[in-house]
C-alpha cells in the first residue's frame, strides 16, 4: 500500500477547538495517522475498524455511526470519550502538505 496523501482534522463540535492528524505509516495494512502533538494517533485494526488510541492502546474515540472498515477514517461525526469526558468531533480530510 502506498503512504496516504490526505491529513485528517477532528474539529469539536461545542467549541471549534481542532486537532490536526498527519500520515504517519502504515497498522494492520492501513495509513496511520497521528495528531500533530504527537499525542493521538487515528488507525484501523481488526478488533475496533477506525479508531482513536493513545499511549498505552486506550481507545478514545469511534465514528458515531458505528463500525468503519473503509480504507480510510470515515468523515462523519466522532465521539471522544475519556474519564468522565466525552465529545463530538467532525473529521474533516483534507489533502496532506506534500501532495
Amino acid at each position: 500500500m502506498t503512504a496516504a496523501l490526505l491529513s485528517l482534522v477532528f474539529v469539536r463540535r461545542v467549541d471549534g477547538l481542532r486537532h490536526r492528524f498527519e500520515p504517519a505509516g502504515e497498522r494492520d495494512g492501513r495509513p496511520a495517522y497521528r495528531r500533530t502533538d504527537g499525542a493521538v494517533w487515528c488507525v484501523w485494526s481488526r478488533a475496533e475498524g477506525w479508531h482513536c488510541v493513545i499511549a498505552g492502546g486506550l481507545v478514545t474515540a469511534h465514528p458515531r455511526d458505528g463500525r468503519a472498515d473503509g480504507p480510510e477514517p470515515p468523515a462523519t461525526v466522532w465521539r471522544s470519550f475519556k474519564d468522565d469526558r466525552s465529545y463530538l468531533y467532525d473529521l474533516r480530510v483534507l489533502p496532506a502538505p506534500d501532495a
